[in-house]
């Protein structure tokens, strides 16, 4: 490597949705220094963040994969690393890494590991817990280096693995795109959502991890004493039927609006007053620092990494998982108290951009990078 060629940096992700470690690869490489560095994004299937990138302009590739550890696709991967003349490997979450784990490794390609939230959970069957419990040790006991988005994720790590190591990075996100004080769409008036309504926005993966279920019975609950306030939930997944099943259910059809993964999530944010996140778990959540950034009133669950960013009462709300009584009589307390909500909205502010900027984090990345290459080369 001469000493004007950049540095080549494979980012990659198991799928080209739109979530968390999706959003978080488009903002870091929309912030790598190209003077020093050129990103080629690796996908394991097509979707809304492949157009994102090519708007970007930046070089991205899909190899299809719905597998960890896919031996039929290490080949496609080995090649593709070869041909792109990869210096670094950063795999984000575990199916990303076990599939270009032996691809690097053969090429002598250092790898790094971000991990965006364990793929195990106790909620699990207790042999495909301990399957993914001993698949993660595997990879975080072989990579150059580990990325812990939250404090939290590295203690679960050093709970479940002998001599864990991991760099602690915030996730962080872009405060100039993410900015209350710009200019924004009218999406209000696009979706016919009434001005005098309370806006709840649900903006997330249809997942089970997100637990939408839990949200449309809570906002069952507020509508029986506050008909003024729509529901929007913006996302895909495997559990957008049932919701709509359940909506139709509990007649409140009218007062939710769904709506597909989107581009114009500061435009969302800008029209919407309480943003709810009921996860069971997990990582470091690029959505909630998103509505934070955006003077939303959040509403929470008392899970690892949303904990870490709110403070019960100070800067937003933190109800328990799967409560969906309580979840309705927070956002209740919120639509009814202006003046709670107001302090929650300025006070999150203050604390995205506080400790939660894109600019430092990838800093600290491109730091990793250059520490990975700087022992290869001692090691040649």
């Amino acid at each position: 490597m001469t000493g004007t060629r950049k540095i080549r940096v494979l980012q990659t992700i198991r799928q080209g949705l739109i979530g968390g470690g999706e959003t978080h690869v488009l903002s870091l490489v929309g912030q790598l220094d190209t003077t020093r560095f050129h990103p080629i994004v690796l996908s394991f299937t097509d979707g809304p963040m492949i157009d994102q990138l090519r708007k970007m302009g930046v070089e991205h590739h899909v190899i299809p994969s719905l597998k960890a550890f896919d031996l039929m696709q290490w080949r496609k991967v080995k090649e593709l690393l070869q041909e792109e003349d990869i210096d670094i490997v950063h795999a984000h979450g575990s199916r990303a890494a076990s599939n270009l784990f032996f691809p690097a490794r053969a090429l002598k390609i250092p790898l790094l590991y971000t991990i965006h939230g364990w793929s195990f959970h106790d909620d699990q069957p207790f042999m495909v817990k301990q399957l993914r419990v001993f698949s993660e040790r595997f990879l975080t006991a072989n990579m150059q280096r580990n990325i812990s988005v939250s404090a939290s994720n590295f203690e679960t790590g050093k709970a479940h693995f002998s001599n864990f190591q991991s760099t602690i990075i915030n996730n962080g996100i872009d405060l100039n795109r993410f900015n209350p004080e710009n200019a924004a769409k009218d999406i209000r008036s696009e979706l016919n959502i009434p001005a005098h309504h309370t806006l709840v926005g649900f903006i997330a993966r249809m997942t089970a991890q997100k637990d939408p279920l839990t949200m449309i019975r809570a906002f069952a609950q507020v509508l029986q004493q506050r008909k003024d306030t729509t529901l929007l939930m913006v996302g895909e997944g495997e559990l957008r039927a049932d919701m709509e099943r359940l909506v139709n259910e509990l007649g409140i059809q009218e007062h939710v609006i769904f709506q597909p993964f989107r581009q114009d999530v500061p435009d969302i944010l800008q029209a919407t007053d309480i943003y709810c996140l009921p996860s069971l778990w997990e990582g470091m959540p690029i959505g909630l620092l998103e509505a934070m950034a955006m003077k939303n009133a959040v509403v929470v669950t008392n899970v690892d990494g949303s904990r870490e960013i709110i403070q019960h009462m100070k800067n937003g709300c933190m109800v328990e998982a799967r409560n969906a009584a309580m979840l309705s009589d927070t956002i209740l307390n919120l639509i009814g108290g202006k003046d709670l909500r107001e302090k929650l909205q300025n006070a999150a502010l203050a604390t995205v951009r506080q400790n939660f900027s894109v600019v430092e984090m990838t800093a600290r990345v491109e730091q990793l990078y250059e520490e990975v290459l700087q022992l290869k080369r001692n090691t040649a």
